[in-house]
């Protein structure tokens, strides 16, 4: 596959998180559903989060069992890359945030930023897979990843539903979210580095903790424990399921 086919396959299952992010313009007022909303948003990030810390450790795990001299630079790189994602957001909101939280756009780009890095690394894998000639992978991935992308966009959703955003505002967060399979599809595709990966794959887990830390403080201010619980089991297996999808296709 050549290299700009790869680039518009990478670029387009990036832009399937466009298709989630309507749902911010959906009209909720309700506290109860606003409480489902923000804990639906938990549960998908609770459960990328996780599959983000599966994948950042496996090479780490191999370099391991291989007794290789790169393990100390890879611990060097997870341990580093979790610190800078978690607290680089912990000091962004205490210059931003004149309250004790984030404001809903504020949340909602910063929820965009932990998926860009989390889909910079799956567009590693797509511009790996292509760079190997392994055509079938490719496009398994491709599909794969853009269904990922659609739910992961309900988590960037979520805090600003019943607010109305503008459409500029989605377009930003679509772009900070999805472009990154873009940017990775490109370096994947030109050479592979087991660094760079668990690199941004430790930074987007970082930048999670702190968000769904977050929504959590947010969610009980709404004080509605039963749609919260709901909204956590919902989204997590909203995320397991697409993942579960994912990999029955092979990828």
């Amino acid at each position: 596959m050549s290299f700009s086919e790869t680039v518009i396959l990478g670029t387009i299952a990036g832009l399937t998180i466009f298709l989630g992010l309507p749902l911010a313009r959906v009209r909720v007022v309700a506290p109860r559903h606003l409480a489902f909303l923000n804990a639906l948003a938990i549960g998908i990030l609770f459960f990328l989060f996780v599959d983000i810390v599966e994948h950042a450790i496996e090479p780490v795990e191999a370099a391991i069992r291989a007794e290789a001299s790169s393990l100390p630079l890879l611990v060097g790189v997870l341990i580093g890359g979790f610190a800078l994602g978690l607290l680089s957001l912990v000091y962004y909101m205490r210059r931003v945030s004149v309250g004790p939280a984030f404001t809903a756009t504020h949340l909602a780009v910063v929820i965009a930023t932990g998926i860009g890095l989390h889909n910079f690394s799956e567009g590693l894998a797509i511009g790996s897979s292509a760079q190997k000639g392994d055509l079938a992978l490719t496009l398994t991935l491709v599909v794969g990843f853009g269904l990922h992308n659609v739910t992961e966009a309900f988590g960037i959703a979520a805090p600003l539903a019943g607010k109305r955003p503008s459409w500029a505002l989605l377009g930003l967060v679509g772009v900070i979210g999805g472009g990154p399979n873009f940017v990775g599809t490109i370096i994947g595709y030109t050479f592979a580095s087991p660094q760079v990966s668990v690199l941004f794959l430790s930074l987007a887990a970082g930048a999670l903790v702190f968000v769904i830390g977050e929504l959590f403080a947010a969610g009980r201010k709404l004080t509605s424990p039963l749609w919260n619980g709901w909204g956590i089991a919902v989204g997590f297996l909203a995320g397991l399921l697409t993942d579960l999808i994912l990999i029955a296709l092979g990828a």
